[in-house]
């Protein structure tokens, strides 16, 4: 069974692609939406970089999101948080 490891705190995700963070070049990130509205998780290459991808998020709900180190990541909302982790076992 896999375990996460915890790497940094969490943070509230910025909301416009020139603040998008790559949560300190994180491969995977904990994404958790705090409300029951959904919210559009968006992807870029860098800040205000090139889009690389986007999906919505539902209320409510916890993904584990896999990128590029470099890839920089922002929310439709302030209600996502995230942050650094990895797997163990």
């Amino acid at each position: 069974m896999a375990r996460t490891l915890l790497l940094a705190d969490e943070i509230a995700l910025p909301t416009t692609t020139g603040t998008a963070t790559s949560f300190s070049a994180a491969t995977v990130v904990r994404l958790v939406n705090t409300t029951g509205t959904a919210a559009v998780i968006n992807v870029v290459e860098t800040q205000s970089g090139t889009g690389i991808g986007s999906f919505t998020m539902l209320g409510n709900t916890t993904e584990l999101l896999e990128k590029n180190a470099s890839y920089c990541v922002y929310a439709s909302a302030a209600t996502v948080k995230g942050t650094k982790v990895g797997f163990t076992g």
